[in-house]
C-alpha cells in the first residue's frame, strides 16, 4: 500500500517597492480563499505569514501538482492585494511583523515575549502517514541522524534584516531560542512521549501540546510523522526532495522496526553540532556525522542518506536524482540569495513558479 504524504509551505509577504515585509495576511488569506484550487490556505503565527497545505498525496507527480496549485494560489492572492509572496525561511530585508489575532496566538505571543515579537520565520513541513502513535514516536527515534542532512538541503535564510548572517539558515538558530527546540529525544515508546510533552505544558515551556518546537514529531493534528525541519523551499523541486526523502526516511523506519532494529543511540550534544553544522554551512561547507561524530564533507552525507533509502524510493529513485542535480545545479535558497543581484527577486513567487 502506498504511503500518503502532504506538504504544508509557509510563506512571507512583502512590499514591492521596499522588499521589506507587511500585515496583509488577513486580506490575502480572503483573496486566496475566493479562488480555485485544492488543499488549504491558513494564519500563521504573524500577520506577514500566510501557509499552503496540500491535501494527502500519493505520488510525487501529484504532490508537485498540489504544490504549484497552491503557491499560484497565493501567488495571485498576493498581487491582487498589493504585495508579494515570498518564499524563504526569514525576511531577507526585515520589516515591521504584527501577531495574528486569536486566543492562541495571543497566548504565544505574552508567554515568549521578545523571543517570539519577531520570529517571521518560515519552513516546509512534511507530513508522512503512519497508522498510529506508538509507530510516529518509533519512527522519530529512527530518522533523527538524517535530520541535519534534510537541513543542508533546504538552507534558505541567510540574511536577516538586510545582514549576511554568515550562515545558511539563521532560521534555525532564531528557532533554537524556543525552549525544547531541535532535535527530539529518543523516546521509549507513545506513552513516554505524552508524558515528557505534558511535562513542557505543567512547567510552562510550550503553550500546549501542539506547541513543541522539535525538528520531527508526531503530528498533534495528523496520523503523521511531520518533519519540520527544513527551510521554506526556495522552489517546488525543492519541496518535493524533501517530501520524497521524508517519506522513503519514514518507509525505511517502519520497515526496521518491522524486523525489529532499534533506533542507534546517538550523543545528544554531537547531533545539536550535526544541525548547527547544516545551518553554519549548508552545502558550502563540513558537516557532522551524528554516528561517527566528526566533521565530514556534506556530500558523504548525502550519499549515506540517498543509499539509505534507495529501496524505500523504488520507482521515484530516478525522479530524486533529477531533483538533486536541479537542486546541486541551482544551488540552495542560502546561496540563491546571495548571489542574486536582487536579494527579495531571488525568492518571490509568480504563478506557475517551479514549473
Amino acid at each position: 500500500m502506498t504511503t500518503t504524504f502532504g506538504v504544508e509551505e509557509e510563506f512571507l509577504l512583502a512590499d514591492p517597492p521596499t522588499g521589506r515585509t507587511v500585515p496583509a495576511a488577513t486580506e490575502v488569506l480572503k483573496a486566496a480563499r475566493e479562488l480555485p484550487g485544492a488543499g488549504a490556505v491558513h494564519a500563521e503565527l504573524l500577520q506577514t505569514q500566510v501557509e499552503a497545505a496540500t491535501p494527502p498525496c500519493a505520488t510525487l507527480a501529484e504532490l508537485g501538482s498540489r504544490l504549484r496549485q497552491g503557491r499560484d494560489r497565493l501567488a495571485t492572492a498576493a498581487r491582487e492585494c498589493g504585495v508579494l509572496l515570498v518564499s524563504s525561511g526569514l525576511p531577507p530585508l526585515g520589516g515591521p511583523a504584527m501577531t495574528s489575532g486569536g486566543a492562541r496566538f495571543a497566548g504565544i505571543a505574552a508567554r515568549y515575549a521578545e523571543v517570539v515579537r519577531d520570529y517571521q520565520a518560515c519552513g516546509c513541513h512534511v507530513h508522512v502517514a503512519v497508522p498510529d502513535l506508538e509507530t510516529a514516536v518509533a519512527v522519530c527515534n529512527h530518522v533523527r541522524p538524517w535530520l541535519p542532512a534534510l537541513l543542508a538541503l533546504s538552507v534558505n535564510s541567510p540574511f536577516h534584516h538586510g545582514r549576511d548572517t554568515g550562515y545558511a539558515s539563521w532560521r534555525m538558530i532564531e528557532q533554537s531560542r524556543f525552549p525544547g527546540a531541535g532535535v527530539p529525544p529518543r523516546f521509549r515508546d507513545a506513552a513516554d512521549y505524552t508524558a515528557r510533552v505534558a511535562r513542557l505544558v505543567d512547567c510552562g515551556a510550550i503553550e500546549d501540546p501542539a506547541m513543541t518546537f522539535w525538528l520531527v514529531r508526531p503530528s498533534p493534528s495528523w496520523p503523521t510523522v511531520e518533519f519540520r525541519v527544513a527551510d521554506a523551499a526556495v522552489d517546488v523541486p525543492a519541496a518535493l526532495l524533501q517530501a520524497a526523502l521524508s517519506r522513503a526516511l519514514v518507509t525505511t523506519a517502519v520497515a526496521e522496526l518491522s524486523r525489529g532494529r532499534e533506533a542507534p543511540a546517538l550523543d545528544e550534544q554531537v547531533l545539536a553540532a550535526a544541525v548547527w553544522g547544516a545551518a553554519r554551512h549548508g552545502l558550502a561547507g563540513p558537516g557532522v556525522h551524528p554516528m561517527l561524530a566528526r566533521e565530514v564533507p556534506v556530500a558523504e552525507l548525502l550519499y549515506e542518506l540517498v543509499v539509505r533509502v534507495a529501496p524505500a524510493l523504488a520507482g521515484d529513485l530516478v525522479t530524486v536524482r533529477e531533483l538533486f542535480r536541479q537542486v546541486l545545479r541551482g544551488g540552495t535558497g542560502a546561496e540563491r540569495q546571495r548571489a542574486a543581484e536582487n536579494v527579495l527577486r531571488s525568492v518571490v513567487i509568480g504563478v506557475s513558479d517551479g514549473k
